[in-house]
């Protein structure tokens, strides 16, 4: 057993890309700013776990027909379902433009709440990582929530559940950019 697991940890580094930025360790939550960047984005009507196969397919075919390298992790809005991959900096001059299924994103900096955590992409594991997070951010008196949380994927379809790692951010803003009623 210890061979096989062995195995599969050596394929999934071996299987390893770019990285837009660093994953947050497991089990600690932490403030992170992400980097501004660009993104490919397929969107659908629905939540993002009834429809994640149909947003893959698009984004797949949009990377492979441009030969973009692909990067993680792939952000998920879950309700009103999108998926994002990111583009490093070294491929994006094979970005054309939009296409009807992918949409080119310029993204700026973010400032988010982050907990990393293992585990399937499930609906379960995101609301449970959510809920962690939220009472987390709660009661905190120096950052707000600024936004709706999203779950970020740092490992491909072909991973087993057990070693795969996933985030919940939540954009946020300093406390003393509250904006009135």
């Amino acid at each position: 057993m210890r061979v096989y697991l062995f195995l599969i940890a050596l394929v999934s580094s071996a299987m390893a890309t770019e990285q837009a930025f660093p994953p947050s360790p497991v089990g600690n939550p932490e403030l992170k700013t992400l980097p501004a960047g660009l993104l490919l984005r397929a969107s659908a009507v629905g939540n993002y776990f009834e429809e994640s196969n149909r947003l893959f397919r698009p984004l797949f075919s949009y990377i492979s027909s441009h030969e973009i390298a692909m990067t993680t992790p792939v952000e998920a809005k879950i309700e009103g379902a999108a998926m994002s991959f990111w583009v490093s900096e070294g491929q994006r001059a094979k970005i054309t433009a939009s296409t009807a299924a992918v949409e080119v994103v310029e993204i700026p900096q973010r400032w988010v709440a982050s907990l990393g955590d293992r585990g399937s992409y499930s609906a379960n594991n995101f609301v449970k990582t959510r809920d962690r997070l939220l009472a987390w951010l709660g009661p905190r008196k120096d950052v707000e929530a600024a936004g709706v949380p999203y779950a970020v994927y740092w490992n491909g379809p072909l991973t087993p559940g057990f070693l795969k790692r996933f985030e919940v951010h939540i954009p946020v803003r300093s406390a003393s950019q509250r904006q009135s009623p």
